[in-house]
């Protein structure tokens, strides 16, 4: 209703109150939304309280300036209510949308298509993405608007909201992807390791022990710990340990996912995921890195003098890294935030078979973060038709199948193992096919072709 409500307030204002009242509706988004970001500098990080507020006031208000412009952009195109309500926003929010989730290395959290994920509308994930789900979402509340201000034809108006809903709920029923091999007992561990204890050396060797307890506890083919499991590098990690490791894998035929930070030289560190096991010795690389957390950009050093980030300036690994091939699968890695970018996650398809993510969302506390990180993943899934498992240091550890459903999770701030069976699957979907493209090209020709109609009416 908040969406249907902008649409109203948006109806003939002039761009700048547009832009203004974009902002602050985007301000209060941002700022419920990613509050989380205050947690994990002055709880975690040790910020100064006032700083940090400070800090995390100025990002959202950035942030705010995506919906701002959108709104902005659509006032500046004269237009009918129904045009504006129903397609001029949804195509200019979609486009500040996709612009946020690549400028400046991207921040596509809480787009307004994750929203959709769990209800008819997600149908129309694999056909679009999430930016499609937002600009479906979007018309819809439009449709709502003109609906609730008693616009003419509402029974037209009516008829095509059922419609998208009604064909959202029928792609729900379409499966895009076919088993691709028998599936295997995977094991996802939560190791539960308080953030502020993670990096103390007097913990780590208790650290390596609930984590080297849990996967010997295991028959799984597959046993996936989560990012930074062990917190040193590794190649100062003990190697009996890594041969403990090791032999629990080979001992169930199968393979482990470590995830450990490795490094090149004394100047290239990176946020890894390594394999032991039966299959070769495999690694993946983190490429999207988190501004500040992992890599700090030019002319911000003095950031680390006021927050406590341990190993917070990695390296980024390349871009088109081998899948990692295990346990019969052919595994899209990706670490933390990474799956929160789905151009990228699809770009490593039709090949995998499987998507697992390693995080470590202790940084964010009892915050809305991971659930937020739980409802992103759903969503990859859907796009890909392939589960998607992920393991967390504290939660949320979690299991979803293709269709989005969250099959099985522990509980958080609790040590735990989660073992599922896990299907690998073949198969592309359109959004695997042409990602984010055609809703960013619909959303450009609709924005030029009502610029178009309105220049032609106003010459005659």
């Amino acid at each position: 209703m908040t969406l249907a409500w902008l649409a109203h307030v948006w109806r003939g204002a002039p761009p700048r109150r547009c832009f203004w009242t974009g902002f602050w509706f985007g301000l209060g988004l941002f700022g419920a939304g990613v509050s989380w970001i205050y947690v994990s500098m002055h709880d975690i990080g040790g910020m100064p309280a006032p700083l940090a507020a400070f800090a995390t006031l100025v990002f959202c208000a950035f942030l705010a300036l995506y919906p701002a412009a959108a709104g902005w952009l659509q006032a500046r195109i004269p237009a009918g209510d129904a045009m504006r309500a129903c397609l001029l926003i949804p195509a200019a929010w979609t486009l500040a949308e996709w612009l946020r989730s690549w400028m400046l290395t991207g921040f596509p959290w809480l787009s307004l298509g994750y929203a959709a994920v769990g209800w008819p509308l997600q149908g129309y994930a694999p056909v679009g993405g999430v930016f499609a789900l937002s600009f479906i979402t979007l018309t819809l509340a439009g449709l709502i608007w003109l609906l609730a201000a008693r616009r003419p034809r509402a029974g037209y108006w009516l008829t095509l909201a059922l419609a998208m809903v009604a064909g959202g709920e029928a792609l729900r029923h379409v499966e895009w992807s076919s088993p691709a091999s028998a599936p295997l007992n995977v094991a996802l561990l939560q190791g539960n390791i308080e953030q502020s204890l993670k990096f103390d050396p007097a913990r780590y060797a208790r650290t390596l022990e609930s984590y080297a307890r849990l996967a010997e506890a295991t028959q799984a083919r597959l046993i996936i710990f989560p990012e930074t499991a062990v917190p040193r590098f590794l190649d100062q990690v003990e190697r009996d340990y890594l041969r403990r490791l090791d032999a629990v894998a080979q001992r169930n035929g199968g393979d482990l996912l470590l995830g450990v930070p490795t490094r090149k030289s004394n100047e290239e560190f990176f946020n890894s995921v390594i394999t032991l096991g039966v299959s070769p010795v495999q690694a993946y690389h983190k490429v999207h890195l988190v501004p500040f957390g992992e890599f700090v950009p030019p002319g911000f050093a003095w950031t680390l003098r006021v927050v406590d980030i341990p190993m917070s300036d990695f390296s980024r690994g390349t871009l088109g890294q081998r899948l990692l091939a295990v346990a019969g699968q052919r595994i899209a890695a990706n670490i933390c935030y990474e799956d929160a970018f789905g151009d990228e996650i699809a770009a490593q398809l039709p090949e995998a078979t499987l998507l697992v993510n390693v995080s470590n969302v202790a940084w964010f506390g009892d915050s809305l973060a991971p659930a937020q990180h739980l409802q992103i993943a759903r969503a990859r899934a859907l796009e890909t038709a392939r589960m998607h498992l992920t393991a967390t240091n504290t939660g949320i550890t979690a299991a979803i199948d293709r269709d989005g459903t969250v099959r099985a999770r522990l509980p958080q701030f609790a040590e735990g193992r989660l073992e599922v069976s896990a299907q690998g699957y073949a198969g592309a979907t359109p959004y695997v096919r042409w990602r984010d493209w055609p809703v960013v090209v619909v959303s450009l020709g609709v924005l030029a072709a009502a610029a178009l109609v309105a220049r032609r009416r106003r010459s005659r």
